[in-house]
C-alpha cells in the first residue's frame, strides 16, 4: 500500500472508533442516572449522605459517568482496530503476542476494577466514615468528589493490576531484564509500601491488603517474563 492509502485506512478506522465512542456516549447518558444510583448506595450501606453544591453538579456527573462507560466500552474496538491496521507489517508471532497482550491486559484492569470494588472501597469507606465517631459530625459528601473519589480508585487498582503485562511487553522490547527484576525486589517491596500507604487511609490493615495484592502481582511478572524469554530465545 502507499502512504495515501495507509493514510486512508487510518482515517477509516479512526472514524470507525469515533463512531462507536458516540454511540456509547448517547447510550450512557440514558443510563447514567442508574449508574450514578449505583455508585450513591455503596456509599449510603456505610451511613454517607450526599449532596450537590452546585446546580450543574449533579448532571456533570451524569456526563463524567457516561463518558467513562463509553470509553470502556470503546477501548476493546479501539485495540481491534489498531491491532488490524498494524497486522501486515508484524510477524506470525508478533501478531500472537499482541493479541495476548491486548485481552490479557483487558482481563488484569477489570480484575484490578473488582477487587477495587469488592475489597478495597468497604475498607475505604467504613475507615473514612468512622473518623468523625464522637465528634457530633455528620459526613454530607459533594456527589462530585464522591464519584470523583470512588473513579480514582478504580482507575488506580485497573492500572495496578496491569503490572504483569506491562513487565512482560517492556521485557519483549528489551528495555527491561528480569535480572534487573530480580535484583531489585528487596527496593520493589520499599516502593509498593509507600504507594499503599499513599493510595489507602492511614491503617496497616487497608495498607496491607493493597500491598499484598502488589507483591504478588510483581513475582507474577517476574514468572511471566522468565517464561516469555525463554520461549523467545528458543
Amino acid at each position: 500500500m502507499s502512504l495515501s492509502e495507509h493514510l486512508k485506512e487510518l482515517r477509516n478506522r479512526i472514524f470507525v472508533c469515533l463512531l462507536v465512542l458516540v454511540a456509547a456516549i448517547l447510550a450512557g447518558i440514558r443510563m447514567a442516572p442508574a449508574l450514578v444510583r449505583f455508585l450513591l448506595e455503596i456509599g449510603e450501606r456505610y451511613s454517607y449522605h450526599f449532596v450537590y453544591l452546585a446546580p450543574q453538579e449533579l448532571l456533570m456527573q451524569y456526563f463524567s459517568v457516561a463518558f467513562l462507560m463509553a470509553f470502556c466500552v470503546t477501548l476493546p474496538v479501539i485495540l481491534y482496530e489498531l491491532w488490524a491496521f498494524i497486522s501486515p507489517g508484524l510477524r506470525k508471532n508478533e501478531n500472537l503476542f499482541f493479541i495476548l497482550a491486548m485481552v490479557f491486559g483487558l482481563i488484569c484492569f477489570c480484575a484490578g476494577v473488582y477487587f477495587a470494588y469488592r475489597v478495597m472501597l468497604p475498607f475505604m469507606l467504613y475507615f473514612l466514615i468512622s473518623l468523625n465517631g464522637g465528634t457530633g459530625v455528620e459526613a454530607a459528601v459533594s456527589v462530585q468528589n464522591y464519584i470523583s473519589f470512588l473513579m480514582t480508585i478504580f482507575v488506580i487498582f485497573g492500572l495496578v493490576f496491569e503490572l504483569p503485562v506491562l513487565s512482560v511487553i517492556l521485557t519483549q522490547m528489551r528495555l527491561l531484564k528480569v535480572e534487573w527484576m530480580k535484583k531489585g525486589r528487596k527496593l520493589i517491596i520499599v516502593v509498593i509500601f509507600f504507594v499503599a500507604a499513599v493510595i489507602t487511609p492511614p491503617d496497616v490493615v487497608s495498607q496491607v491488603m493493597v500491598a499484598v495484592p502488589m507483591m504478588i502481582l510483581y513475582e507474577v511478572s517476574i514468572i511471566l517474563c522468565s517464561a516469555f524469554m525463554k520461549i523467545r530465545r528458543r
